[in-house]
């Protein structure tokens, strides 16, 4: 039996050139299974329905949730009394619930109906983008829509990432983010954009053209990290789109590598003084090494991934050798011109922080042997501790909002 959706006090106001109600539309037309229905009383009695106040900004895991979970209606907790704002009920008692949020009924009005508020659910941890997030719901005006799409923006962020990432690409990756909303440009043609950038890349690093190399290899990070916000914060993603991204994402680091070594040939005809094949062996296995330890952790272990454990690995991925922090060796070694030695600090960096994620793999699998199941450091955030912790402060988000 599908689930109706109804939309109620709709705002012409947009975030990311959504209004709430396109917005949660798109929400819940992923699983499938979910009508929108603008007339309470078409529907039967034995049907359930998710009523949902357009006037205010959900976050998706919400809606999702609420969508999952019949006989419950949220309220915030305003002042000077709580505000209902969402409901999921059957049919029979929709115009009940609709007197709730209207503000005409309390709560306990409803027979057999839940109340809950966004501290009494439990759905902060987003293991998709590795991060602990309170969900939120938020009042949308005309005045307050550069801050709710800010919020929306940080909200899409990953909290647990490398550092180039972390901290270099935010406030640009988000003003992009805002010019392709306003162009109409989608996740893919970013992506599709980013897969030309690493075939350019590729082919100057071949040829030794670490420069120019390196500027598009940068640009196609950069909009590596623009695709994913924009596809969260527009609800536009797909499985081919992620697929897609996530494909080029495993397949290209190796390669630059590879294809940098092959540049080095005619950058120093002399010789290199070192096993150019031994080297790229290196990196290759090493990348391969760490990517499938990542994924043992996460399919045999902690159903969540290994940077996710402990504040140490999420403290590890900063750093970890993934392409951003190699291509800061590549680029800082080319502007001390020896692009020779941006190789071989590759090389060492992979074998070495494979071999790291090896030796937690297996501290993993003794900690799993003794002690029982694994569970992620995020998922028992404590907010108290919050102002005290560095990791905390770090990979969480906490508002005030």
């Amino acid at each position: 039996m599908p689930l109706y959706a109804y939309i109620y006090r709709e705002c012409p106001v947009k975030i990311w050139g959504l209004t709430s109600r396109q917005r949660i539309e798109r929400v819940l037309k992923a699983d499938g299974k979910t009508k929108m229905v603008n007339d309470l009383s078409a529907l039967h009695d034995d049907d359930f329905v998710l009523i949902l106040r357009a006037d205010h900004l959900f976050d998706d895991r919400l809606v999702n949730y609420l969508a999952a979970t019949p006989n419950i209606v949220l309220q915030l907790n305003g002042e000077p009394k709580k505000v209902a704002v969402a409901a999921h009920v059957p049919a029979s008692i929709a115009h009940q619930a609709l007197d709730v949020i209207e503000e005409t009924a309390m709560a306990e009005s409803l027979p057999g109906v839940k109340t809950q508020t966004l501290e009494t659910l439990s759905i902060s941890f987003q293991e998709r983008i590795r991060k602990f997030e309170p969900p939120f719901v938020l009042s949308i005006s005309a005045e307050k829509s550069r801050d709710l799409e800010r919020r929306l923006f940080d909200w899409s962020y990953k909290g647990v990432t490398d550092l180039i990432t972390k901290w270099a690409w935010p406030i640009p990756a988000r003003w992009v983010v805002g010019q392709c909303v306003r162009f109409g440009i989608r996740p893919n043609h970013v992506t599709l954009t980013g897969l030309l950038l690493v075939i350019l890349a590729g082919v100057l690093f071949a040829y030794g053209h670490y420069g120019w190399g390196l500027l598009a290899g940068w640009l196609m990070t950069f909009l590596d990290t623009v695709d994913g916000k924009l596809a969260r914060v527009t609800v536009t993603s797909s499985r081919f789109g992620h697929y897609f991204d996530h494909i080029i994402d495993i397949v290209h680091p190796p390669i630059w590598y590879i294809l940098w070594g092959l540049g080095l040939k005619m950058s120093h005809p002399e010789g290199l003084g070192f096993s150019l094949s031994g080297v790229l062996w290196f990196i290759v296995i090493g990348y391969v090494v760490g990517r499938f330890t990542e994924v043992v952790f996460q399919r045999c272990l902690g159903r969540f991934g290994i940077f996710c454990w402990r504040p140490l690995d999420s403290y590890f991925r900063l750093i970890t050798a993934r392409r951003n922090p190699n291509m800061i060796l590549l680029t800082v070694c080319f502007f001390v011109g020896r692009p020779d030695l941006g190789l071989l600090a590759v090389a060492f960096w992979t074998v070495w922080t494979s071999l790291f994620l090896l030796l937690r793999l297996a501290w993993a699998g003794y900690v799993r042997i003794i002690q029982g199941p694994l569970r992620s450091w995020i998922m028992d955030v404590n907010p108290s501790l919050h102002d005290k912790s560095l990791a905390i402060r770090l990979f969480t988000h906490y508002t005030t909002d």
